[in-house]
C-alpha cells in the first residue's frame, strides 16, 4: 500500500507536468524530508516555479502602486502582479494560507490567469490544512506513505478504448457513488486521464487512463464509502430495455465502458485514513469540540499569522511594516501640509499595527485507571491496548499520553507525558493490579499532573477508566461514604480548574455514581461493558472530537 501511493505520487506530478492549467496542480502534504525534496527535485513543469509566500500583500499579487517608492519619489511607481509572466505557483505552508488569499487565487484560478498551483502542506493536525476553497481547484492530493520504494512501478495493462463521452459519464458516475457532489472533480479527472493518455503515448483514452484518473482525484475527495449493491427485492427480473436499432450506428461499436466495480474498488482502497470513523464534505471544516484539540492561544512571536491589531510599540512587540505604511498613507498630503518642513514620512501613535500570532498547544492525555478489584486484569489490558492505539496516532496529532493508577490505598503516576511508544509498551507491560479503590487519590493525582502540564504548555484532558466502586477515602482509610465524598470534592476542584475529561464506565451495569460524578466534572459519561481496546479507543476519540 505504502508503495503504491508513492507511485501514484510520481504519477500525478508526471501528469502534472503534461497538463499543469487544466488540471489546476497538487497539494503536496508531506513534512520536510529528503524523500519529499527527491520527490519535488524530479518535477519539471512547463511554465518556471515560482514561491508565493502566504503572507503576500494586494500589491505583490493583483499589482498596483508601490506606495514605499511612490511616496519617496513623488512619483507614481507600480508594481507588476504575481501572474503577470506565466509562473506555476508554489506555496510553502499551504496550510498557513489564510481563506482570503486562497479565495482570491481561486478567482485568478477560474479566470483562467494562473498556471497551476503545488501547495507545499506540512499541516498536522487535520485542521491544519490547505483551504478547500482552493484545494478544490487541485486536481491531486499527494500524501504518500511510508517510505519511498527503490522499484519502480510496473505498466498497467492497456484495456479497451473509451470515448470521450462515456468516460465523462463513467467517472461522474463514480463520484456520484464516493459522494462527491462537485462536477469539478469529474472534469479535473477527464483531463488526468487525457494526461495519462498522452504520457503513454496514445492519442485516444483507454480503461487504464480512466482508472488512473479515478485513483488520482477521487480518494481524497471522498465524502462516503459506497456499500455493496443491493440485489433487487422483487425476484422477477427486470425486462430487458428496448434498444433502438438505429442507434449507435455512428459510433464506434468496438467501444467499451470500463467495469465500474473494479473502478470503486481501486478508489476506495486509496481512501484516506479516517474516512470511515468521520466523514467531512469537502468544502467544510471540522471544528474540534472542547478537549478535541490543544487550546489556541494569542502570541506576538510565533504560530500562525493573524490580522494586525492597532497598539504601542514596547520592546516586547512586532511592528507590522506594510500594515503600518498602509494606515499611515492616506494621511500624508494632510499631514504634509500642516508640517510642510519635516522631510520623509510622518507617522503618528495610531498608525502603529502590531503582528499578531496565533499557536496551538499541545494535547495531553491523562489516562487514569482503576487497578483494583478482581477485574483489574482485564481492565488493564483494554486500557493497555487503547492506550498503545491511541499513542500510536499521537504523533501525527502531536498529542501526549500520561498513565495513572489507582489501587489498594494510593494513586501511582506510572507514566509521565510523553510519546515515546517503547517506554510506553515497557511501562504498561508492568502495570500491576488488585486491592481497594482509592478514587479521590487517582483523581488528585490526575488533577496535580494536569496542572503542572499546563504549566508546559500542553492542553490536559482527564479520562478517568473505573467501575465506579470507590472505598478507600484520601486518609487511606476503609470509609466507603467517606472516599466518595472526597471524590465529588476532587471532581469540583478539576472542574474549577477547567480541566475537561471523560468518563468510563467499565463496570457490567452502569453505576449512577460515576454519571453524577460526570455531572460534576462537566464531562461525557461513556458506559462500556466488556469493551475491548478498540471500542475503548472509538469511545476516547468520538467523545474528545464530537
Amino acid at each position: 500500500m505504502s508503495d503504491e501511493t508513492w507511485h501514484n505520487a510520481a504519477l500525478a506530478l508526471k501528469l502534472l507536468e503534461i497538463d499543469p492549467v487544466g488540471l489546476g496542480g497538487a497539494v503536496v502534504r508531506m513534512a520536510a524530508s529528503p524523500a519529499r525534496d527527491a520527490l519535488l527535485a524530479e518535477f519539471q513543469p512547463g511554465p518556471p516555479l515560482r514561491k508565493l509566500p502566504v503572507n503576500i500583500s494586494d500589491e505583490q499579487l493583483f499589482g498596483g502602486i508601490d506606495l514605499s517608492a511612490t511616496l519617496a519619489s513623488s512619483e507614481v511607481i507600480e508594481n507588476i502582479g504575481f501572474f503577470d509572466k506565466p509562473y506555476m505557483a508554489v506555496i510553502p505552508m499551504a496550510e498557513r494560507c489564510p481563506v482570503a488569499l486562497a479565495a482570491k487565487l481561486a478567482t485568478l484560478a477560474n479566470q483562467g490567469l494562473t498556471q497551476g498551483f503545488l501547495a507545499i502542506d506540512e499541516g498536522i493536525e487535520a485542521d491544519e490544512r490547505t483551504p478547500d476553497v482552493l484545494a478544490e481547484r487541485l486536481a491531486f492530493h499527494i500524501s504518500p506513505q511510508g517510505r519511498a520504494p527503490t522499484v519502480p512501478a510496473g505498466t498497467a495493462p492497456t484495456g479497451e478504448r473509451v470515448n470521450r463521452d462515456d468516460a465523462l459519464t463513467q467517472l461522474t458516475l463514480i463520484a456520484a457513488r464516493f459522494g462527491i457532489s462537485s462536477l469539478r472533480a469529474p472534469t479535473l479527472a477527464h483531463r488526468a486521464a487525457q494526461a495519462h493518455a498522452s504520457l503513454m503515448g496514445r492519442d485516444h483514452l483507454t480503461e487504464s487512463d480512466i482508472a488512473a484518473a479515478a485513483t488520482l482525484v477521487f480518494p481524497h475527495r471522498a465524502t462516503r464509502v459506497p456499500e455493496a449493491e443491493q440485489a433487487a427485492q422483487d425476484d422477477t427480473p427486470p425486462p430487458p430495455p428496448e434498444v433502438d436499432e438505429t442507434e449507435g450506428q455512428g459510433r464506434d461499436q468496438d467501444l467499451s465502458l470500463p467495469d465500474t466495480d473494479m473502478l470503486i474498488a481501486a478508489v476506495k482502497s486509496l481512501l484516506p485514513e479516517g474516512l470511515l470513523t468521520g466523514l467531512v464534505p469537502a468544502g467544510t471544516s471540522r471544528q474540534a469540540g472542547g478537549a478535541g484539540a490543544g487550546q489556541k492561544r494569542k502570541s506576538n512571536r510565533r504560530g500562525r499569522p493573524l490580522p494586525s491589531r492597532p497598539g504601542r510599540f514596547d520592546g516586547t512587540t512586532r511592528i507590522d511594516l506594510i500594515a503600518t505604511l498602509r494606515t499611515a498613507a492616506p494621511w500624508q498630503p494632510l499631514r504634509r501640509q500642516q508640517t510642510p518642513d519635516r522631510p520623509g514620512l510622518l507617522f503618528r501613535p495610531s498608525d502603529i499595527r502590531l503582528k499578531r500570532y496565533q499557536e496551538q498547544s499541545d494535547r495531553l492525555l491523562i489516562f487514569c485507571v482503576d487497578a483494583s478489584g478482581s477485574a483489574a486484569v482485564s481492565r488493564l489490558g483494554e486500557a493497555k491496548g487503547a492506550i498503545e492505539l491511541l499513542l500510536g496516532e499521537a504523533y501525527a496529532s502531536r498529542d501526549q499520553v500520561a498513565l495513572i493508577s489507582f489501587r489498594g490505598d494510593a494513586a501511582e503516576v506510572l507514566l509521565p507525558p510523553t510519546r515515546s511508544l517503547v517506554q510506553t509498551k515497557r511501562r504498561l507491560s508492568a502495570l500491576p493490579g488488585g486491592g481497594g479503590t482509592p478514587l479521590a487519590a487517582g483523581l488528585q493525582s490526575a488533577l496535580v499532573l494536569a496542572l503542572q502540564s499546563r504549566t508546559r504548555g500542553m492542553t490536559p484532558t482527564v479520562i478517568l477508566i473505573t467501575d465506579g466502586r470507590a472505598n478507600i477515602a484520601l486518609d487511606g482509610s476503609a470509609n466507603r461514604a467517606q472516599a466518595g465524598e472526597d471524590a465529588t470534592r476532587i471532581a469540583h476542584a478539576l472542574r474549577a480548574s477547567d480541566i475537561s475529561g471523560l468518563v468510563i464506565d467499565m463496570s457490567n451495569r452502569p453505576q449512577p455514581a460515576l454519571a453524577e460524578l460526570s455531572q460534576t466534572l462537566a464531562a461525557p459519561y461513556v458506559p462500556l461493558p466488556r469493551a475491548d481496546a478498540h471500542r475503548l479507543t472509538g469511545a476516547v476519540h468520538a467523545a474528545l472530537d464530537g
